[in-house]
């Protein structure tokens, strides 16, 4: 009986620990920075799907720089406003999909999210993909992007 006890509470202890390691991994900094950009990269397309520039320009750091390909880096709210317009009215996006492959770093203040893109147009027909890197910044206002640069494979 008494080996049996012994063999119950070191289980239990086992597995409070595994508990208790599982819990603080999931609360870490990094898995909180990588559900804070799931969530924005959730509502970035949206933004355009809706014509919603201020819900796409929140995903932005105030300081931040968009470096698109073939135009100067634009840089701030300003720029990031001025990114949706031309991308909106000029190139036709209506919406798309991030898909992040890696999150690098420890999530305490920046952290680099690598992936691929594509692009719809307002018949959600894809008219272009590609590939980013992006850096993310923790602000008072939550994680936001703070380097934006990506390329298209075509």
């Amino acid at each position: 009986m008494k080996k049996n006890l012994t063999a119950t509470a070191a289980a239990l202890a086992l597995v409070l620990s595994m508990t208790i390691s599982n819990t603080q991994a999931q609360t870490s900094p990094l898995n909180e920075a990588k559900k804070a950009i799931a969530a924005s990269n959730a509502i970035y397309f949206t933004a355009f799907a809706k014509n919603n520039p201020s819900v796409f320009v929140d995903c932005y750091a105030d300081d931040c720089m968009i470096m698109a390909p073939n135009m100067p880096a634009l840089k701030g709210s300003k720029g990031a406003m001025q990114f949706f317009k031309t991308a909106y009215q000029k190139i036709g996006l209506c919406g798309g999909k991030f898909i992040t492959t890696n999150v690098y770093g420890a999530g305490t203040g920046y952290v680099v999210e690598e992936g691929t893109w594509l692009s719809l147009d307002k018949n959600h027909r894809q008219f272009d993909n590609g590939k980013f890197l992006v850096l993310w910044k923790k602000t008072a206002k939550g994680w936001k992007m703070f380097r934006d640069s990506f390329s298209s494979d075509h």
